[in-house]
């Protein structure tokens, strides 16, 4: 039997509360075929196969993404077999629909399009007794991870309160799809601590708390306990802080991150996509690793933790975490970071550059000429950022820039595959995060790549939950990057792509989660000690094994 929790308010007690209702014990197509075999009353011709088919030309039907969301939201209560099985069947199809870039339009209606809850609301007002709150959950035993966001800082939208709830499910859709979790297993939980958005706060349909974000020391004290209970409660349950606040990503990651399995997926996650997108590109430009010098357009915390993420680029070739320190440079909002400048905060001071004394440099069109980068990342939200002139620059710098433009979603990106291509004659390797269309340029077609996320968590997540890591380290995210780079085919090689096609997902995911768990053997934070005994070709069956197929 499926049981979900539907929230309502208790105007008694002046909070939010959930009830438990009941769904159907079978899924609709296990329903109709027993109608069909028993008692006739479904059409004689009904198959599972056929329902399947039926269901894509349904959702092809819809004329805006928001109406396929939708269709699909509403086919996975309905039927999760099916949905999950059209997803695992349609990935490069689906992917876009149920992640970015509809998500962020599904959070900005939330409040309008919202029908049913499909996850845990934990308020401020909530304080004292989250434990209870979380252990209202139907599936306390079945729960192995659980993607945690307070929507202060969606994609590029900024706070969206609890409307950033579709962020959470989207992102556990994936982990079902992409490596095989239970979707029992699955928890989405958004914090309600406020919003600082006047347009929620005086929307009469917002779901959320009617008030603004609190201080600091009331934010903290809540997390506390938060994480607290979550450990308590939830023993076995990998935690994903999802779209937190610049000021709050990786403050809470460094906090917490040894209370419990833990990581942040805007930095670790970004990051570990960004290395293994640089590490295939690198192979592409005929220069040595210790030669190239990255700029990152944007330096919010999670950007700077990305950047750290990176340095792994030229310590896997031998470099020494001073050199590989120097090959990287910032630029936030005032323009190029280094030491001296005014309004330099202290989580930016690591990558500050030491020995610049000009002026301040604030046009990256002219931060691009000094630096001479031959890698560019865009991580600003802001749209266009990476004008012709900046993207011919970059092309006179080096005979094959590595232009990456990350922003979510796709009307934020800092510049589009077509401007890349066109601005620097063809000879740009682009990835986004949010897809592109293929262009062709000089007969030849190319496909952009895809820095998507979903690369990495789901291989992160499962290969941490199966060793029953007691941490997520360091050296785990970094082998899912390896892992990811190691996972292009030959053929996706020979079309210079730096990212895997999508539809290799859960083989992408296993061989992750391979190097993952072996990641945590190396650093003894693994609990499940039987899987040391087994090499990796046992170890890479044991986790096929262990895929949920629909």
């Amino acid at each position: 039997m499926t049981i979900v929790l539907s929230p309502y308010w208790s105007p008694e007690e002046g909070i939010q509360k959930l009830k438990l209702e009941a769904m159907g014990e079978f899924s609709l197509t296990h329903m109709m075929s027993a109608l069909t075999l028993h008692y006739r009353l479904a059409p004689p011709s009904f198959s599972r196969k056929l329902q399947l088919d039926r269901t894509l030309l349904q959702l092809r039907s819809k004329s805006s993404p928001i109406e396929k969301y939708s269709f699909l939201a509403q086919l996975k209560e309905a039927d999760v077999e099916a949905f999950y099985r059209l997803c695992l069947e349609n990935m490069a199809e689906i992917t876009p629909v149920i992640y970015t870039p509809t998500v962020g339009e599904a959070c900005l209606q939330y409040s309008k399009i919202f029908r049913k809850s499909e996850g845990l609301f934990i308020s401020l007002k909530d304080k004292g007794r989250i434990g209870s709150i979380l252990r209202n959950w139907p599936f306390v035993n079945d729960a192995r991870i659980s993607v945690v966001t307070d929507g202060s800082r969606i994609l590029g939208l900024g706070d969206l309160g609890v409307n950033g709830m579709p962020i959470a499910i989207g992102k556990l859709s994936l982990y079902v799809a992409g490596a095989g979790l239970r979707p029992s297993s699955t928890l989405p939980i958004t914090l309600d601590l406020g919003t600082n958005n006047s347009g929620n706060l005086s929307d009469p349909l917002y779901l959320g708390l009617r008030q603004r974000r609190p201080s600091e020391a009331e934010y903290n004290a809540f997390m506390d306990e938060f994480v607290t209970e979550m450990g308590r409660v939830y023993p076995k349950v990998l935690v994903q802080f999802e779209d937190f606040s610049s000021d709050h990503a990786l403050s809470y990651l460094t906090r917490f991150r040894n209370n419990l399995p833990l990581f942040n997926d805007d930095i670790q996650g970004t990051g570990a996509v960004v290395l293994a997108g640089l590490l295939s590109a690198a192979r592409l430009v005929p220069i040595p690793r210790n030669e190239h010098r990255i700029l990152l357009f944007g330096a919010g915390s999670a950007s700077v933790g990305v950047a750290k993420q990176l340095m792994s680029f030229f310590t896997l070739s031998g470099m020494n975490e001073e050199e590989a320190r120097r090959q990287i440079w910032l630029v936030d909002s005032k323009g190029l970071v280094y030491v001296g400048r005014e309004g330099v905060v202290e989580y930016k001071m690591y990558f500050a550059r030491r020995h610049y004394t000009g002026p301040p440099m604030k046009d990256l069109a002219e931060i691009v000429q000094y630096v001479k980068p031959t890698a560019l990342l865009g991580l600003s939200t802001i749209a266009g950022a990476f004008t012709p002139k900046v993207i011919s620059i970059m092309s006179q710098n080096t005979p094959r820039p590595i232009i990456f433009s990350l922003s979510n979603p796709v009307h934020l990106s800092e510049c589009t595959f077509s401007e890349a291509l066109t601005y620097s004659n063809g000879t740009a390797i682009f990835a986004s995060g949010s897809p592109f269309g293929s262009q062709v340029i000089g007969g030849v077609r190319r496909e952009a790549g895809q820095g998507n996320n979903m690369y990495i968590f789901p291989g992160l997540g499962l290969g941490a939950i199966l060793c029953r890591a007691k941490s997520v380290t360091d050296s785990m995210v970094e082998a899912s990057a390896l892992g990811l780079a190691s996972s292009l085919s030959w053929d996706e090689r020979a079309l210079e792509l730096v990212y895997p096609r999508i539809e290799r997902i859960r083989e992408i995911s296993a061989n992750i989660a391979v190097k993952v768990i072996r990641a945590a053997q190396k650093a003894g934070v693994d609990n499940s000690t039987d899987l040391k005994r087994m090499d990796d070709t046992l170890l890479l069956e044991f986790v096929r094994r262990k895929m949920w197929n629909p």
